[in-house]
């Protein structure tokens, strides 16, 4: 565990320790940051500890959580986390780039990026022995709760919106949680989700909400640069040659916790210079875009509408901080379309990457990146699929055209293949 010391609002930067406030600031209803001892950290923590661990997940990077060891021993609570990173040369080659890479979050235990803040929320909720654990979720947030908590015993309420997809619906009752369909939005659950856990004394995970989400997701940045000192990919990484990261984003609790996870290394001092972090919003639920564009950190809602679920949201509650995840590393915001998103789908499948619409938009940024003169050849590139595309196989059969039926004989083999 590291030395957990309090909380500071990230709009008026006031501090508490960390038994005074739960959620957010309690001034101004800002996102609360955790702070960590990062001096007590360097006295006990080096990097040559975090490399030489041998949990191969994201509880190797206990000693910068602020959450004391879980337990679980032996189940998926253990095994989000330390994803694989491939170098998909073909794309590579396509799009002009000496260097891409794809990390591939589909990987996780309920096959989504989610998994790391719920595994690190389930550890909280396991620490102060919190009851029941309760969010709101488009799907992959709740299927990555219920997943954790199942694992550990951990009782779990869902609150989704009943547009959900239905093979996330189909995770969330296959793990065991209690799953409520909200006739409404995802924002409406999302309102809901946080009534109901100060009704009826419920910890509440909702993200962009619980400041301990942002920890968990922040675990992804700790692998990436766990990754970037490898020495065939350090060659490629360093000096003028920053790496460039893609991420797609909705409520904007993903964003903000890589930055988190990257100003930590750097308070630290294991990392010399952050990431350019490159935000990509759909077209149509685009509420950061447009703040970050307009030079503004004031978050104006949308009526968002995209086919890509995970990031459709009105009103995101993270969006400050997702800013500045761009904004103070030199990145951007991009848009895409929806159109643009279901190509992703296909381009990224071909290399034997199957991503949801949501992880397809970071990868349809980079191709809007590139056309927009954003990213140059020279820049290496990481893209992170957020997401399985078997969590919403009717998008996906969108991006594909539909099979030909035939008889079974040669000869209607034959006719198809010419």
């Amino acid at each position: 565990m590291g030395d957990f010391v309090g909380y500071r609002c990230s709009l008026c930067g006031k501090e508490y320790l960390p038994q005074e406030v739960t959620y957010t600031c309690p001034h101004d209803g800002g996102n609360l940051d955790v702070v960590l001892d990062m001096e007590g950290i360097k006295q006990h923590t080096q990097p040559r500890d975090i490399v030489a661990s041998q949990e191969s997940s994201l509880w190797r990077y206990l000693p910068l959580l602020p959450v004391s060891d879980p337990g679980g021993l032996g189940t998926p609570l253990r095994a989000a986390g330390w994803t694989p990173v491939f170098q998909p040369q073909v794309l590579a080659q396509k799009l002009g780039l000496r260097a891409l890479w794809v990390k591939d979050e589909s990987r996780n235990p309920t096959a989504s990026f989610k998994d790391r803040a719920s595994a690190v929320l389930v550890g909280r909720a396991r620490n102060i022995g919190a009851q029941v654990v309760v969010t709101a979720s488009t799907g992959n947030a709740g299927a990555a709760l219920a997943g954790m908590a199942a694992a550990v015993g951990q009782k779990a309420i869902i609150f989704a919106p009943r547009t959900a997809p239905p093979a996330k619906i189909a995770q969330l009752l296959v793990f065991g949680a209690r799953v409520l369909l909200v006739d409404g939005s995802y924002d409406d659950a999302f309102d809901l989700t946080i009534q109901a856990a100060q009704a009826f004394g419920w910890y509440c995970r909702n993200t962009g909400y619980n400041p301990f989400t942002a920890e968990g997701k922040k675990t992804a940045a700790l692998e990436i640069w766990e990754w970037m000192m490898h020495g065939a990919v350090s060659t490629l990484i360093g000096g003028n040659k920053r790496l460039s990261i893609f991420v797609s984003v909705g409520d904007g609790n993903i964003i903000s916790g890589l930055h988190k996870g990257f100003k930590d290394l750097v308070s630290l001092g294991w990392l010399e210079a952050m990431p350019r972090i490159f935000g990509v919003q759909a077209e149509g639920s685009a509420a950061i875009a447009n703040a970050f564009f307009a030079g503004s950190e004031q978050i104006i809602p949308v009526q968002a509408r995209t086919l890509a679920d995970s990031i459709s949201v009105d009103l995101p509650r993270d969006g400050v901080r997702a800013v500045r995840a761009a904004r103070e590393t030199g990145g951007s915001y991009v848009l895409v379309s929806d159109e643009e998103i279901l190509a992703a789908i296909a381009e990224l499948g071909r290399v034997g990457i199957f991503a949801e619409p949501a992880g397809a938009t970071a990868y349809a940024g980079l191709v809007r990146a590139i056309a927009s003169e954003l990213i140059s050849e020279d820049d290496p590139v990481l893209v992170l699929n957020t997401g399985s595309g078997l969590k919403d196989v009717r998008a996906a059969m969108q991006a594909v055209r539909e099979p030909p039926v035939i008889q079974p004989s040669l000869d209607a083999v034959r006719k198809i293949i010419g």
